[in-house]
Parts: C-alpha cells; sequence; structure tokens
C-alpha cells in the first residue's frame, strides 16, 4: 500500500512538471468567442468586403486597422488607416457624419470587434467588424500592402501577431517586420 501511494505521487509530481501543450485554437472558437464578447457588433465577410471594394458605383468604406504600429508596417489593406485604440479611431472619424461606413479589422477580429464596439457605442451608426480580418484575407489570397497613400504596394505577407495567434495564419505568408 505504501509503495502505491508513493507511486501515486510520482506519477501525480512528474505530470504537473510536463510542459503543458497550449489550447487548440480555431476559426470556430475565434469566432463563436468574437461574437459571444461583442453579440452587437456587426460583422462583414472578407468576401464581401472585396465585392464591397470593388464596387466602384459607391464610394468605399473607411477601413481601419487596429492592430499595432508594427504590424500594420508589414501589411495592411489598400488605403486603411492605423487605429489601434478606439480613441484612435475615434480621432480618425472626428468630424465624419455618424452614418459613415467604416469596417474595422486586426488580425482575427478581437481587437476590432472591440474598437468597432468602442465606435458603436459614440454612435456611429454603420460599422462592421471584419470577419477573419487580415488573416483570413489574406489566407484566402487577397492582396495585402505596405506603405501609404501612392507609396502602397502589394507584399506578400501578414505579422502573425504572435506565435499561437499566427496559427491561424499559414505560415507561408508570416513576416515579423517589413522584409519580404
Amino acid at each position: 500500500m505504501r509503495w502505491a501511494v508513493i507511486l501515486f505521487f510520482v506519477v501525480v509530481a512528474t505530470l504537473c512538471l510536463l510542459p503543458r501543450r497550449a489550447a487548440a485554437i480555431s476559426w470556430e472558437g475565434v469566432n463563436k468567442h468574437i461574437h459571444h464578447r461583442f453579440p452587437a457588433v456587426m460583422e462583414i465577410t472578407t468576401g464581401a468586403l472585396a465585392a464591397r471594394l470593388a464596387d466602384s458605383t459607391r464610394p468605399p468604406p473607411l477601413l481601419l486597422d487596429a492592430r499595432t504600429p508594427e504590424e500594420y508596417a508589414v501589411s495592411h489593406l489598400r488605403g486603411a488607416r492605423l487605429a489601434p485604440t478606439p480613441a484612435a479611431a475615434q480621432a480618425i472619424l472626428a468630424g465624419r457624419p455618424k452614418g459613415v461606413e467604416v469596417v474595422v479589422y486586426c488580425s482575427v477580429g478581437y481587437r476590432s470587434a472591440e474598437v468597432a464596439a468602442a465606435l458603436q457605442g459614440a454612435g456611429y451608426t454603420a460599422v462592421r467588424n471584419l470577419e477573419g480580418s487580415i488573416f483570413q484575407w489574406a489566407n484566402e489570397g487577397r492582396t495585402v500592402y505596405r506603405g501609404e497613400g501612392d507609396g502602397e504596394r502589394p507584399v506578400g505577407r501578414v505579422h502573425p501577431y504572435n506565435r499561437r495567434w499566427g496559427r491561424l495564419l499559414h505560415r507561408d505568408l508570416w513576416s515579423w517586420h517589413g522584409g519580404e
């Protein structure tokens, strides 16, 4: 009996010391969490945004990138403005009508949902969060850009945010800095 108790404690101690694997991450789980945390935030799919941006009969929506300056510098959606915080987004929108069409994105959609919720709370009525954000956009083979204004040029890389969240971005698209 004594040996059984000792063996039990040795097994438990060994299991406690083994490195724990990070919880599996999936698009389904991420989207479910975002929808649960931000139920009032309206969304737009990557396909619907691509179609909307291709529609030359209407002005394009204002695109706000809710990632860090380092992520934005690697690549962003064409014409997007950097707005990593709700305050930055509100500063960009200052003086614009509350009905201005806005699409906010980040890496996977969580940070952008926070910004979109804050904008909705400030009275903006046509704000959408890009479902899957830039990771899904790039995973689907859509173009991302580097630079500003007339200096924007297509690139083939996206900042993966970190190794854990980067699992949702095709590995061949990863770039931690501005290099191709």
